[in-house]
């Protein structure tokens, strides 16, 4: 009875103060404002879809990325195989917005769209058609700031971050800080990249398993580009929890292993 009657003191409160101070002002009283960063229903639906999760690369499943394509951003090293050559090259080949590079009295190669090898190749062919001999040059990428993931919504360092291959989601997530407070954990999303008529991926990321169980599952690993997106808890997701249907699960059900490790006899003294 007690607590009927204070739930009822507490809503004529809320319509009082409501009647005082307006909507707006009632929802930041009362932290039941409209959660900062929202699933759109597309999302939601592109995320439920794929429950169970595909099967693709992840954390102790993980495949080398596609080939590298340089882009404006990234550094190159160019040098003569044979360091006493007479040849010049400026060594440290920032890539420009206009995708060349400067090669001084060979002018300039367009790099963008192209691997390190093929960008050597080229390089070798612009030498040898002015010096009149082959020139044994090598290129190699020695700045990757062009393949970058981003890490959106409640994380304590939102921005984007350079990719090296390796990372998983959980590598994203806690190079931006990791979750706030206030994130809705159930409802973590990584989004790919599409073409405007491409299909659209929106997968689903089961966070509290894969830091708690160490569930794999959809700890995938990322590739340039990516999106991860850590929406925001609702207020009744906030104050009821157990209560508030959060979208299909992530994973099946979880069963513990057996060990098999017996436990040792116990040791009898005299």
């Amino acid at each position: 009875m007690r607590g009927k009657i204070s739930w009822m003191g507490f809503v004529s409160f809320a319509i009082l103060t409501l009647l005082q101070t307006g909507c707006g002002s009632l929802g930041q009283t009362f932290g039941l404002s409209s959660p900062a960063y929202k699933l759109i229903p597309e999302a939601e639906a592109f995320r439920d879809f794929n429950v169970p999760p595909p099967s693709l690369p992840r954390e102790l499943a993980k495949t080398p990325l596609a080939e590298y394509l340089v882009e404006p951003g990234d550094v190159l090293l160019i040098q003569t195989a044979d360091l006493d050559s007479p040849i010049r090259i400026p060594a440290d080949q920032p890539v420009l917005p206009d995708g060349n590079i400067e090669l001084g009295e060979y002018g300039r190669l367009i790099v963008t769209g192209k691997t390190p090898a093929t960008i050597e190749a080229e390089v070798r062919k612009i030498v040898k058609v002015k010096e009149k001999k082959e020139i044994a040059i090598t290129v190699r990428l020695i700045g990757r700031q062009s393949k970058v993931f981003y890490v959106l919504g409640e994380v304590n360092s939102p921005g984007s971050y350079p990719l090296s291959g390796r990372e998983t989601v959980l590598d994203g997530l806690m190079a931006a800080g990791g979750l706030t407070r206030q994130a809705q954990e159930r409802k973590l999303i990584l989004v790919r990249p599409s073409q405007p008529d491409g299909c659209q991926e929106v997968l689903p990321v089961c966070y509290p398993q894969i830091v708690q169980l160490g569930d794999t599952t959809t700890n995938y690993q990322l590739r340039p580009g990516d999106r991860i997106y850590v929406p925001s808890q609702s207020t009744l997701e906030s104050l009821f929890p157990s209560r508030v249907k959060t979208s299909a699960p992530c994973c099946k059900p979880h069963v513990p292993c057996a060990t098999g490790v017996s436990c040792p006899p116990a040791v009898v003294t005299k």
